[in-house]
């Protein structure tokens, strides 16, 4: 293996990472993928407790689409020819808590635009015409993102003010901000805040197109899960990949990436040095700049980047599995995922969260057996809490105390569902297992145990990352993709980077290899 040469490296086979791969090959370039772990996926992976397969980490994916309606995840799979079985989720979510007045909250919205739009008109009387105007506003949105997408960071502005006035008028904002000027009801905005946390950032930072770009995806097209776990997914990608004469090297970790004068020209792995003529690297952008290139070719910019970021890491998530000896129906399940907040005041809620487990009281619960009765043996199912961790829950932990916080968390979730939804799920536990933000970072080696990258707020937005596309890679030769890259995080915008991303580099070597 040593002293290999290759077009294109992909180090990374994470989704970003496959997402590249793929595109890079498809365009005839001879490509190298390399992994660290003896599995592809990252986060798209499974594990085995006994008797039971389980999902680590994906929720939904909702950029997938119908046949008939594909969205960007859909097409991108079909122009890779990746092929994988698809479980459509019938409603969007189910929310238990309070509403920002203290109120209680219980509500089930279905997917659609008509059918949620007439959901919260039900819920909240009179608040139809505003809703309405927030999906107009989501699609002219979307499209906008589309457009600039396709710019790859070089849209023209007068088409910007022609075609997406509104989207522009909004994309400086908050989605708060937003929601008030258009004259929204507060327990409207309560229940559309709900998917807050699948972005990790509060609705009085979270960049109003940020969260315009997701929400209208699940509500409009609906939300799937692969039958067989993200793991089918990841199996899938690679399976074409190499039907397509892509190499890939397991249980190879990049160590440093190499240089001939200030171009990239090849990677030192454990196994070998691997010589490129570019590299696009799955690796959170602290990692990739403080440790693995040399000091003197970091970008001003990047150094600038990092100051301006202080380290303000995505979400860290805390989840636990549960294994149960029961069907979703003996227990009473009915949903396929119920969010638990303690209020549906996000900001508060955010600086609960950030306060640590005492303050916490967020989770999300899922049954994946309702949208999908293969997920577990029979006469069983599987059910999963997500919750944020925080420095504050390990600042001051010792070694020692690890096993009992994790089994602290386990029962505050049981806890949860019961008073909550009236679900016990104590008595019927087979298998159990949690992952702390521990867990994802010695396995996917990032900061923290953060999955998302840097928190996508304010200044650093998605839009100001998409925007900035041609100046935010000045390394020639290197670019990062996946979670820290401008589409966020997430599977369905790790899938969309890695593709665009991957685009840029082709058409970087294209001409010449320059910037």
């Amino acid at each position: 293996m040593a002293n290999a040469k290759y077009d294109i490296v992909v180090v990374g086979a994470g989704n970003a990472g496959l997402s590249a791969a793929l595109q890079s090959v498809l365009a005839g370039k001879k490509t190298l993928l390399i992994e660290q772990h003896n599995l592809p996926g990252g986060c798209a992976t499974s594990f085995r407790r006994g008797r039971f397969e389980i999902e680590p980490s994906l929720h939904e994916l909702c950029d997938l689409g119908p046949v008939d309606d594909p969205g960007d995840v859909r097409t991108i799979m079909d122009q890779y020819g990746v092929k994988v079985e698809w479980r459509r989720i019938d409603d969007c979510f189910r929310v238990i808590g309070k509403y920002s007045d203290g109120s209680p909250m219980d509500v089930t919205m279905p997917s659609g635009v008509k059918p949620f739009i007439e959901k919260m008109e039900e819920y909240v009387p009179g608040c139809r015409p505003q809703v309405t105007k927030l999906f107009d506003l989501f699609q002219e949105v979307l499209d906008g993102i589309a457009y600039i997408t396709a710019s790859s960071g070089h849209a023209d502005s007068n088409v910007l003010k022609e075609k997406y006035p509104n989207m522009l008028r909004t994309g400086a904002y908050p989605t708060k901000k937003v929601f008030d000027a258009l004259k929204l009801p507060q327990r409207a905005q309560d229940i559309l805040a709900t998917y807050w946390s699948y972005l990790g950032v509060d609705m009085e930072h979270l960049a109003f197109i940020h969260y315009a770009a997701m929400v209208h995806k699940y509500i409009s097209r609906s939300a799937y899960i692969p039958t067989y776990t993200s793991h089918e997914i990841s199996n899938a990608m690679v399976e074409r990949f190499r039907e397509l004469g892509g190499d890939v090297w397991y249980n190879c970790r990049a160590e440093k990436f190499l240089f001939d004068g200030d171009r990239c020209c090849g990677v030192q792995t454990n196994l070998g040095t691997i010589e490129c003529d570019y590299a696009l690297a799955n690796i959170n952008a602290d990692i990739l700049y403080g440790r693995m290139i040399p000091k003197e070719l970091i970008p001003e910019r990047q150094k600038k980047l990092s100051t301006a970021r202080k380290q303000k890491y995505g979400a860290r998530m805390i989840t636990a599995y549960f294994c149960l000896d029961k069907t979703a129906e003996e227990l009473g399940i009915k949903d396929y995922s119920i969010f638990l907040p303690g209020t549906a005041d996000s900001a508060t809620e955010y600086k609960n969260i950030m306060n640590g487990m005492a303050t916490n009281d967020y989770s999300i619960f899922l049954c994946y057996n309702v949208a999908n009765p293969k997920a577990s043996p029979e006469g069983t199912c599987i059910c999963s809490f997500t919750t944020f961790g925080s420095p504050a829950d390990w600042n001051d932990l010792k070694p020692e105390e690890y096993v009992k916080f994790k089994t602290g968390v386990a029962k505050k979730f049981l806890a949860s569902i019961k008073e909550k939804a009236g679900i016990d799920l104590s008595g019927h536990i087979e298998e159990v297992s949690v992952a702390s933000p521990w867990t994802f970072s010695r396995y996917l080696g990032t900061p923290e145990g953060s999955v998302y990258g840097h928190e996508t707020t304010d200044w650093d937005s998605m839009m100001a990352r998409m925007m900035m596309l041609s100046a935010d890679y000045p390394v020639k030769g290197l670019r990062p993709i996946g979670a820290d890259g401008p589409r966020g995080d997430g599977y369905s915008a790790s899938y969309i980077c890695g593709q665009l991303i991957a685009k840029l580099a082709l058409k970087d070597l294209a001409e010449g290899g320059t910037k």
